[in-house]
């Protein structure tokens, strides 16, 4: 498992009963998570003291229940800013789980300018609030952002402004992930890396409907249409219960190495947890690099 363990605004600081208590910057949130299946004491001061807590109802969906935080916060890892703020859905406008792919990626895109002198360019596919997109900005890659939200690309404009990235070379496209590839391909476009966080379920901007076992290898076959002949790299998300981490290197090796060669790397991510030390599974990626 790859541990995200650099944050300094964000920390888990414990987990039991079906729920996280996590430190967002100066709000303390309680939020549901389906994997914390173990009751433990809950004695740290924050299980009282929280700024808010997301409440699932009994008919689906939930709610926030707050107690005087604002409405967004900036949130910050090495040289970005992020605004984050309780959403729809549980969401705090950041995976931070990912911190660790962002700096895996990062260290990937200065590799190739150091070594060959240009820049990558990079598809992002189901981008949200542009974590991936502004880290790999950062380290000096051209990035094409695109999510069939148009709220979550306004809100990755933002986070881009607050980072000091809005003259960065990002393209904002409002598009649904699958249609806009096919575009890409008809264009002729090419990226030098590719990465995609999908749903596990999921609606476009015309009602397109997206189940993740139904379209996922699809999508990846096509998306690897998009590579251009100097490959960087190629990551996948998951956080659909039951698509481990292999079944996706798998996919990832049926579609690219098969064809290009290279090596998939795969494995869980996680969050490591104050009270207890444990680290928290968050989730699965699987990398292709040439």
């Amino acid at each position: 498992m790859r541990t995200a363990d650099g944050w300094m605004d964000y920390e888990l600081m414990d987990c039991s009963g079906g729920e996280r208590l996590e430190r967002w910057g100066p709000a303390v949130l309680i939020r549901p998570d389906p994997q914390v299946i173990w009751e433990t004491p809950r004695e740290h001061p924050g299980w009282s003291e929280y700024g808010a807590q997301y409440v699932r109802s009994s008919s689906g969906g939930g709610h926030w229940e707050k107690r005087g935080i604002p409405g967004k916060w900036p949130m910050s890892w090495r040289k970005l800013t992020f605004q984050a703020g309780p959403m729809n859905f549980k969401h705090v406008g950041l995976f931070p789980e990912q911190a660790v792919n962002w700096a895996y990626m990062m260290e990937l895109v200065q590799e190739r300018i150091d070594g060959q002198g240009t820049a990558p360019t990079v598809l992002n596919l189901f981008a949200y609030t542009g974590g991936a997109t502004l880290a790999l900005a950062r380290a000096g890659a051209s990035v094409c952002h695109v999510d069939a939200a148009r709220g979550m690309v306004t809100w990755a404009r933002e986070n881009a402004v607050l980072s000091q990235l809005a003259d960065a070379p990002i393209r904002w496209i409002v598009d649904d992930c699958g249609k806009f590839v096919e575009r890409e391909i008809r264009r002729g476009t090419v990226y030098d890396a590719i990465i995609m966080d999908p749903p596990s379920y999921g609606r476009g901007p015309g009602g397109e409907v997206w189940k993740l076992e139904d379209n996922l290898y699809a999508l990846i076959r096509q998306s690897a249409r998009l590579l251009s002949d100097n490959p960087c790299f190629f990551l996948v998300n998951s956080y659909t219960t039951g698509l481990s981490p292999a079944v996706m290197s798998y996919v990832l090796g049926a579609v690219l190495q098969n064809q290009r060669g290279g090596t998939v790397m795969c494995d869980e991510l996680g969050l490591p947890v104050t009270q207890s030390g444990l680290v928290l599974p968050c989730g699965a990626t699987a990398i292709w690099r040439p």
